[in-house]
């Protein structure tokens, strides 16, 4: 029986969950190197038709080659790409059925925002009312039908970005690739723009693959995440599983915000695990199982969203509770983040983020008070490394 999802999915059609279900992009042990740096290794990975899908990782872990081979501009050392199950070996850039959205853009500045939607069309040698059509079609998917007749240096960072992916879709191909398309917005732009993404992939029924650094973004617009360290996958899944249950210390610390408490597994048994902190002895008392044997080192990883905070001290024999006191205090707006010292180190904090749902709030924590930290038994992850 196929394994459900944690969390939502923005379609009801979820085929990584099938395993009969044909891939529409293959990577088969697809290795690339620059001389002897191993740029991808031995990569295996399916994307399938109608997908949203996200690469994301740092700088250098592989993920825009991985991209570019796609697209035809780097060539694997080793193994195989598939697209709609052709093999795009020695296929040229331009008659691979994918287009490829750059961060610059890259706009003709001498054209109006028609002629350069256009372009791609007019070089496929397409009639004239076809062409004329498909623009129109074009500028209103993006909302741009007024500003047709302008030039690149009238419109702003956001219009530019829309027409770029405008000319990118005009000639329908078969998956968009974008390679940090929204990095040259500003944060409010790139959020709106995010959803526009959506909604457009949604509209349109095609393939969306984006490489990102951005982990929100990918968050926000993908189906699917595979998270790449230093040319592997470390982690293919849904947002809400990357991020609920990540697979590796890793995943749990480059995905958003975690604390990662390192503790040894001192009982097993069929309702869970309890671990015991390296860090002032507190007890753990988790419902997850585990693969680590008793006396093993692993770290518990908890989200700073799932741990109360309260002043006061935590009550004798009590699991899932942490003495702490308050280090700092940040202040967002919609939420506040504190860290409270649990340790001899300064190092050892623990961080706890609430919603501030009321404007105004009666005896708040503050500096150096004595707080009492606690979670649920389901609340964190355990993991090995």
């Amino acid at each position: 029986m196929a394994k459900k999802s944690i969390g939502p999915v923005r379609r009801e059609f979820v085929p990584w969950e099938n395993s009969d279900h044909p891939p529409f992009i293959e990577f088969r042990n697809v290795t690339k190197k620059f001389g002897e740096f191993v740029a991808v290794r031995n990569l295996s990975l399916k994307i399938y038709e109608k997908e949203f899908f996200a690469l994301l990782g740092g700088s250098g872990c592989g993920k825009t080659t991985l991209m570019r081979m796609l697209a035809g501009f780097e060539t694997p050392t080793s193994g195989q790409i598939f697209l709609d199950g052709q093999d795009l070996a020695g296929i040229p850039p331009y008659r691979r059925p994918s287009n490829m959205m750059f961060q610059s853009y890259a706009l003709f500045p001498h054209m109006n925002v028609e002629k350069n939607i256009a372009f791609g069309l007019k070089q496929d040698s397409m009639p004239a009312q076809d062409i004329e059509a498909r623009v129109s079609e074009m500028l209103r998917l993006t909302k741009l039908e007024q500003f047709a007749q302008r030039k690149p240096h009238q419109l702003s960072g956001g219009q530019r970005q829309r027409v770029a992916l405008a000319r990118s879709l005009a000639k329908r191909p078969k998956v968009l690739l974008l390679d940090e398309p929204l990095g040259a917005l500003d944060r409010k732009l790139r959020e709106e723009t995010q959803f526009e993404l959506m909604n457009l992939q949604e509209e349109l029924e095609m393939t969306f693959l984006i490489v990102t650094h951005d982990q929100e973004e990918a968050m926000t617009v993908a189906d699917r995440i595979a998270v790449m360290d230093k040319g592997e996958l470390v982690q293919v899944a849904t947002p809400a599983e990357i991020y609920e249950a990540p697979n590796s210390k890793f995943v749990a610390d480059f995905i958003g915000d975690v604390n990662l408490i390192e503790a040894k597994v001192t009982e097993k048994s069929d309702a869970g695990t309890r671990l015991v902190s390296v860090v002032d002895g507190f007890v753990i008392d988790s419902e997850q199982e585990t693969e680590a044997g008793l006396g093993e080192t692993v770290w518990y990883a908890i989200r700073p969203e799932k741990v109360r905070i309260a002043q006061g001290r935590r009550e004798e024999g009590q699991v899932n509770q942490i003495d702490g006191l308050v280090w700092d205090i940040a202040y967002l707006g919609d939420v506040s983040c504190i860290h409270s010292k649990v340790g001899e180190d300064d190092h050892d904090t623990i961080r706890a983020t609430f919603a501030n749902i009321s404007r105004m709030v009666e005896n708040p924590i503050t500096w150096d008070d004595e707080v009492v930290l606690s979670f649920d038994r389901d609340a964190g992850v355990i993991l090995k490394g």
